[in-house]
């Protein structure tokens, strides 16, 4: 307890000072914010949504350009609905105007940073303190409502792109300062997860959070040896990165002795919504506006399947305004039943990932062959298909970045996650045509996992 609460208390705003982050401040805020009506919530949105305007009108030409064409006053801006003036921008406006719309002078400076390209197509953005404040204030609201406080233990099941062979020590001492355990996702054969297993029962996380397919894969693994993970503070397993199926949630949840909490959002935009004790998945409404739409850009009635449209209050290094998701989602109209203001989503239909299987049988997560593409100069799009333990195809749309170079870095990096005899083919292509269901398919991988493994990680 004394370890939790000088990390929390003293280190981890430590920390978001020195890195000039207004984490904690907006976390106050967000406790208050939380409890008002929705109109309250709406009428705070709309404030922050003419301060996130004024901000692209004399920052971002793109943005000025847009709005002095629609004739959308930032100032005279009414309702969050004067929005729909606004035309609908997509990651292709993000990434061609790019120069015309970051904020290079933005209080805190602008970083570079990119998706891991759901859609297949890898997407680099820069980002600002007031984002990332966002983004780690909202998640810590989130983890209040499970009764998990900040400085509290937590399991990162997670990846990073970084080679799978060195260690951040800076990044390590920085996790344990904040009392967070990282282990990785990218790195899971029989024996890694053996180890994780042993790490997390000493570790006594009050939470554990990672990739939905990958807490269920090591929850299988668990299962599948007899055990039963001995962690009697952990208060809710936190699923994020891709869908949660009700399989996967009964598993984990099952494993791991723990209710299970499923998380939406995305790189571009940040963390969307949290779910809470009572089974709704809610909005960060003070970061982010939503609108689901139809295909000719028209708002659906609550309940109805549409298009995530987002707007990132937050995003003034990098303002995304109407912001073209790719998701689909439905609203549910009833209230937090908790009394919260806060929007509620009833469903998010993302995107399926696979997992990579090494030529040894190390299994890991599909981002692992993602960071690989993503940080390959010219890639616009791409997909990525491994046919058998030792084949692996990649389809990918270059762009005016591309060199016949890019080729050997890819097969590099590919191999050296997945074994240096892997063949790794690159097919240059003028396209990729999604799946039949009409979404778009990143990783496809063909190799079975077989047994309890292959339920764990299957989307039915």
């Amino acid at each position: 307890m004394l370890r939790s609460r000088i990390a929390g208390g003293l280190i981890y705003p430590l920390q978001e000072r020195v890195f000039r982050r207004p984490t904690f401040a907006y976390l106050a805020e967000l406790e208050k914010s939380q409890w008002l009506t929705r109109s309250a919530v709406e009428a705070l949105q709309l404030e922050k949504l003419r301060a996130l305007l004024n901000v692209a009108r004399a920052h971002s030409p793109w943005h000025r350009a847009r709005m002095q064409e629609a004739g959308l006053e930032p100032d005279a801006t009414t309702s969050v609905a004067d929005l729909r003036k606004l035309p609908r921008m997509n990651k292709h406006d993000a990434a061609a105007h790019r120069d015309e719309i970051v904020w290079q002078g933005v209080p805190g400076g602008a970083f570079k940073y990119n998706t891991g390209g759901s859609s297949g197509q890898p997407l680099v953005f820069h980002f600002g303190r007031w984002r990332q404040a966002s983004d780690a204030a909202g998640r810590m609201r989130a983890r209040r409502w499970w009764g998990v406080e900040p400085g509290a233990p937590e399991v990162y099941l997670w990846g990073a792109p970084v080679e799978l062979n060195k260690t951040d020590w800076v990044k390590t001492v920085r996790d344990r300062l904040i009392n967070q355990l990282v282990l990785n996702a990218f790195a899971m054969s029989p024996v890694h997860m053996d180890r994780y297993l042993d790490a997390m029962e000493a570790f006594g996380p009050h939470c554990v959070y990672g990739y939905a397919s990958s807490l269920a894969l090591l929850a299988a693994h668990a299962r599948a040896r007899g055990r039963k993970p001995r962690m009697a503070r952990l208060k809710v397993v936190c699923a994020t990165g891709e869908p949660l199926y009700d399989h996967q949630r009964a598993l984990i949840g099952e494993v791991f002795g723990a209710p299970v909490a499923n998380e939406y959002g995305s790189r571009d935009i940040g963390f969307t919504a949290h779910e809470a004790p009572q089974g709704q998945l809610l909005l960060t409404s003070e970061s982010i506006i939503l609108e689901v739409l139809d295909e000719a850009g028209q708002p659906v009635a609550p309940g109805e399947l549409g298009e995530a449209v987002m707007t990132g209050l937050c995003s003034d290094a990098q303002p995304f305004i109407r912001y073209r998701t790719g998701d689909m989602v439905r609203m549910n109209a009833t209230p937090d039943p908790a009394g919260r203001g806060l929007h509620v989503i009833a469903e998010v239909i993302g995107r399926q990932t696979d997992f990579l299987v090494g030529a040894d049988g190390t299994i890991m997560h599909a981002l692992a062959g993602i960071y690989v593409l993503r940080a390959t100069e010219g890639v616009a799009e791409f997909k990525l298909i491994q046919h058998d333990l030792r084949d692996i195809e990649v389809l990918l749309v270059p762009d005016a970045g591309w060199s016949p170079a890019g080729a050997g870095a890819i097969d590099a990096g590919l191999r050296q996650r997945l074994g240096q005899d892997v063949r790794v083919t690159v097919r240059l292509v003028d396209q990729i045509a999604p799946e039949a269901s009409g979404k778009h398919r990143y990783v496809v991988s063909h190799v079975p996992l077989g047994g309890e493994l292959a339920r764990a990680t299957s989307t039915h």
